[in-house]
């Protein structure tokens, strides 16, 4: 299976992708936990069907020292006793965060609330602007079908 669009050799696409890993910089050197980071990534990728994604991050998560259990688990957060309050409330944002279109009201009160409750104004920065890029590159890789399964740990920086 080959992706639709070689985005590497399309110079309108690789300046995107430029531009966005240097937002993507500015989410990843906050205080927002790295393994909270993954996560998020994790779980926004399965609800977007991106495998490339999905293989991404795990690997890159568990290269990082996640266990197997915990990454088995992100898409059954709510009944795995693995996760922490606020990664929770993390994953409970970026689920309604990504199924926007999915819920009349967006991301609920009560949701945003929980993260509140364990995120300060510069993680909460990073934990939205960080659901908003992963949705971004979960897009781009779904479009052009970009292949899963090939991708090694820090292949990309």
């Amino acid at each position: 299976m080959d992706a639709r669009l070689n985005y590497f050799g399309n110079a309108v696409a690789m300046k995107f992708v430029k531009y966005i890993n240097s937002a993507g910089k500015v989410i990843s050197d906050s205080s927002l936990p790295a393994a909270t980071q993954e996560l998020v990534k994790i779980r926004a990728s399965q609800i977007n069907g991106c495998g490339y994604c999905t293989d991404m991050h795990t690997k890159d998560a568990a290269h990082r020292g996640e266990t197997p259990l915990r990454l088995h688990l992100v898409a059954a957060w709510r009944e795995a006793k693995v996760f922490t309050d606020a990664e929770r409330a993390a994953l409970a944002l970026t689920e309604q965060g990504t199924r926007i279109a999915d819920a009349s009201s967006g991301v609920s009160d009560e949701v945003w609330a929980n993260a509140r409750k364990h995120y300060d104004d510069e993680q909460l920065g990073a934990l939205v602007s960080l659901i908003a890029l992963i949705n971004t590159y979960n897009r781009m890789n779904v479009i052009i079908q970009n292949p899963a399964g090939d991708y090694q740990p820090g292949q990309w920086g």
